[in-house]
């Protein structure tokens, strides 16, 4: 990322976020300490990288089951809490971490205000048995999304019911009564295009839409057919573990197909220049839109005006500073 915003000559802090370190809540049930063993590695490795916002994701962990709402979110928040704790003893000195978490799975029952203020009352009371400690800074909901989208048999993505009425709402207390930034919105990169100008008006903190971009790539017309053939073939053999039953192949290839990123990353990299010209552009032009959509545009000002990267030889950076090899003074 910071050599790609050198090529840009981009002047600046990076900001990087660290999401999901989620919890397997099978894995959980087996070895509860081996899978938070496992994420508190994870957390490590991101802030020794400069991740400085990270989302924990303990809601795989809700118990609808149980009979009340406390009792329902209590090992989400409880081991929500003790990953903060995690994360605060380990950030660099001059650095507070932004912390996610969340109340209800992507996928899952849509989450109500009734469930944040359980899972904030328990979250902050356990967080203060802890000790002095700064909470999390945002949470994440369910509105009616999942993450990449409904896949439907034919592989193509199934309409999505939105509730953006719930979402303000729980935007709106998460900042109100409990100082938050807001709610955070998941699985939104395949929602229609007219859905995305919603999100500033429900005062959504954050939105997460990863899946669309990967989509642009690997089924752009331009991308070489025995590249496509190997990615899916790769999918099929190294991730056969994640095909669900009653999955068609197409719904399975699209729902696992991220984990041939890494793989096959040289081959996307090595690409001819006018292939790789042509995804650039179509990326470049959904960028834009969602800029515009998202009301990112004019923000750099308040940038500039609260974020301050400090660099020097005895502390680490409050971000990471990148600037055009050939502008000395911001090299510095």
């Amino acid at each position: 990322m910071t050599a790609a915003a050198l090529r840009e000559g981009f002047t600046g802090p990076l900001f990087i976020q660290g999401d999901h370190v989620q919890v397997n809540a099978k894995k959980y049930a087996a070895d509860p300490e081996a899978e938070l063993k496992a994420l508190r590695a994870l957390i490590d490795e991101e802030l020794h990288a400069g991740f400085y916002n990270i989302d924990i994701d303990t809601s795989t962990l809700v118990d609808l089951s149980k009979p009340n709402l406390d009792e329902q979110q209590r090992t989400n928040y409880e081991r929500a809490a003790e990953l903060t704790q995690f994360i605060r003893d380990r950030e660099p000195d001059g650095v507070t971490v932004s912390v996610g978490a969340e109340i209800g799975e992507v996928g899952g029952k849509n989450s109500d205000v009734h469930e944040l203020q359980a899972f904030m009352e328990g979250y902050n009371r356990s967080l203060t048995q802890r000790g002095d400690y700064a909470g999390i800074s945002k949470i994440s909901v369910q509105t009616g999304t999942s993450h990449g989208g409904v896949v439907l048999p034919d592989g193509s993505i199934a309409k999505v019911q939105l509730d953006l009425a719930a979402l303000k709402a729980l935007s709106q207390d998460a900042r109100k009564k409990y100082g938050l930034g807001g709610a955070v919105q998941h699985g939104a990169s395949t929602l229609p295009p007219e859905a995305f100008s919603q999100f500033p008006q429900c005062e959504a903190v954050e939105i997460h839409l990863a899946t669309n971009f990967q989509t642009i790539v690997m089924d752009h017309p331009a991308l070489p057919k025995d590249l496509r053939r190997d990615v899916n073939e790769w999918v099929k053999v190294e991730a056969k573990e994640e095909w669900k039953q009653g999955d068609t192949e197409e719904q399975f290839i699209y729902k696992s197909r991220k984990k041939a990123i890494g793989p096959f990353k040289r081959r996307f990299w090595d690409l001819p220049a006018d292939i790789r010209a042509a995804i650039g552009a179509d990326l470049e032009q959904t960028f834009a839109f969602l800029f515009e959509q998202l009301r990112v545009k004019g923000t750099r000002a308040a940038t500039d005006k609260y974020v301050k990267p400090q660099l020097d030889s005895h502390a680490a950076p409050r971000a990471a500073l990148v600037s055009a090899p050939d502008d000395a003074e911001a090299g510095e």
